[in-house]
């Protein structure tokens, strides 16, 4: 009878636990995707390409010091041995695994560039098993989208959604081949919007929880109606496996360049013709704003569409074409889609006074060149101590180098509040409050002026680029 009892309390304990997951479970009434899987996987494709391996041969004009020593001569007569060094067919081709989906039944598909950048052969595997090589239509590096092309026909397709509709915390599917497992389905949610990634300016992506994994690249992402509203491309992780952060490329954006590369091959970009940087707190501070927002203009290039508007360094760009900007990187993702040729309107804080100004935009250029620059060692003697750095007058050559008319030159950081507002030794303060320094006795004299207390936006220009930073004056 005792051990009856003991029982009894068992279940009733364990009944009392999961009662509530029970009622949760049939109140949440989560997604069943079997369906969604079984219509859409026959348009997801497996990718592997060949590529040849980068290290072939070592070259036959390559000079040895002849002051080399001991290991120059052992690397002459290593080189008179084999003068070809490694021949191309001994080192095996480099292979890779990604995902693709179809968007027209003749034999369009859509990818990343990064599976297919360099190959030597491209095969694209569908869901019955048939193989075809694919030719590459076109390529966008700076989106990670590209276009190939099979020869067949009457082949199954996505549907395109809209990646503008999507809501955080909505439920979407991926389909892939992580780690070469073909046509395997993860789930997740939406987990926001926007995001921006290092080096990726023209891309407003989508992150998820949803469990991507390398061989996922390029295959889609779907909404719970079966269409595709992004392409898997990324994943952040310590250790190159999933970790629940995962970025799609809108298919919006996917999309408008898929257009352009099947009609022309190549894809253009608005451009404004600015450097831009993020709004901080101490920032907003020194501009006079109750909240930070928008992207500062650190640089306005010569000649560009921004410069013919009358845009200025120090203006806040707070709107484009009547869309809210509330960080920097919201905003090249806006003017990359702007038509060539188009006008725009930009509403601007200049000055604590909001302004609106209309601006053309041109088509972005190839990516400059970053000219190298050796920083100039400054002169001792002239040498000037002020709020925690250590200025001494611009050398021309290192005013030219940088690209810059005026300014003092920073030779070192000796304490505050210089460090706190992250200046450098080596920076090149070129404009405080807005208005231009020409000297240490002229950068002496504006700061005279401020306020104990106020933080004020300080201009530097690096090698890097120019910057505003936020100096406090005590």
């Amino acid at each position: 009878m005792r051990l009856k009892m003991r029982h009894f309390l068992v279940f009733a304990q364990l009944f009392l636990l999961l009662a509530p997951a029970l009622a949760l479970a049939r109140l949440v009434n989560l997604p069943d995707f079997s369906a969604l899987v079984e219509q859409v996987s026959p348009a997801v494709v497996n990718i592997s390409t060949t590529r040849r391996n980068p290290v072939e041969k070592l070259p036959h004009d390559l000079k040895i010091p002849e002051d080399a020593g001991p290991l120059g001569d052992l690397l002459r007569r290593f080189l008179e041995q084999a003068p070809g060094m490694i021949p191309p067919d001994v080192l095996p081709d480099a292979e890779s695994l990604g995902s693709g989906f179809i968007i027209s039944p003749d034999g369009y598909i859509v990818t990343n560039s990064h599976v297919v950048d360099d190959a030597r052969e491209i095969i694209v595997r569908l869901s019955d098993r048939r193989e075809f090589k694919a030719r590459l239509v076109g390529t966008d590096d700076r989106t990670d989208v590209s276009l190939l092309k099979i020869d067949a026909d009457h082949l199954p397709t996505v549907r395109i959604g809209r990646s503008a509709d999507l809501k955080v915390g909505e439920w979407v599917l991926a389909i892939g081949s992580p780690f070469g497992f073909e046509h395997s389905a993860t789930a997740g949610i939406v987990s926001a919007k926007r995001r921006s990634l290092p080096n990726e300016n023209y891309v407003p992506f989508i992150q998820t929880d949803v469990a991507i994994n390398p061989g996922n690249s390029g295959g889609p992402l779907f909404n719970l109606d079966g269409e595709v509203v992004g392409i898997n491309s990324q994943i952040y992780s310590q250790t190159g496996g999933y970790m629940g952060l995962s970025f799609a490329i809108p298919i919006d954006t996917a999309m408008s360049v898929v257009r352009q590369l099947r009609e022309k091959g190549r894809v253009s970009r608005g451009w404004l013709g600015v450097y831009i940087q993020e709004v901080t707190r101490e920032l907003a501070d020194s501009f006079g704003m109750k909240q930070p927002r928008g992207a500062l203009v650190a640089q306005v290039m010569k000649a560009s569409p921004a410069q013919k508007a009358g845009l200025r360094v120090g203006d806040i760009i707070i709107e484009y074409n009547g869309e809210p900007i509330l960080h920097s990187a919201e905003l090249p993702p806006l003017v990359g889609a702007t038509p060539v040729g188009s006008r725009a309107r930009l509403t601007v804080l200049r000055n604590g006074k909001r302004l609106e100004l209309a601006v053309r935009i041109e088509e972005l250029p190839a990516e400059p060149k970053q000219a190298a620059a050796t920083q100039g060692a400054p002169d001792k003697p002239a040498a000037s101590s002020l709020l925690g750095m250590e200025l001494a007058p611009l050398p021309a050559e290192r005013a030219r180098a940088l690209g810059v008319e005026h300014g003092v030159l920073v030779t070192a950081v000796t304490g505050e509040p210089a460090r706190h507002a992250g200046i450098e030794a080596g920076d090149v303060i070129v404009m405080l409050a807005n208005r231009p320094v020409k000297g240490v006795e002229d950068l002496r004299h504006h700061l005279g002026r401020l306020p104990s207390g106020q933080a004020v936006a300080l201009l530097v220009q690096r090698e890097s680029g120019p910057v505003f930073l936020a100096l406090r004056k005590p």
